[in-house]
């Protein structure tokens, strides 16, 4: 995987173990969404291959809106 600087390995694990939300793909893989307070609270969005575990990209997603509650 190629480093962005921008993006924490940390923010990375995050959005792994406590995702905001999960969707799955038709294809497999799963998309992650982790809101990154450390960066003006942007939502950080990883997607994982199909074997749930290795991260295939990681982005700062501007169109991922949270649910109000």
């Amino acid at each position: 995987m190629q480093l962005r600087p921008d993006i924490k390995l940390e923010w990375i694990a995050k959005a792994i173990a406590n995702p905001l939300k999960v969707e799955t793909q038709a294809d497999g893989r799963r998309r992650c969404w982790a809101k990154i307070e450390e960066n003006d609270g942007r939502y950080l969005r990883v997607i994982l291959l199909e074997d749930g575990e290795t991260v295939h990209n990681a982005f700062f997603d501007r169109n991922f809106k949270e649910l109000e509650t």
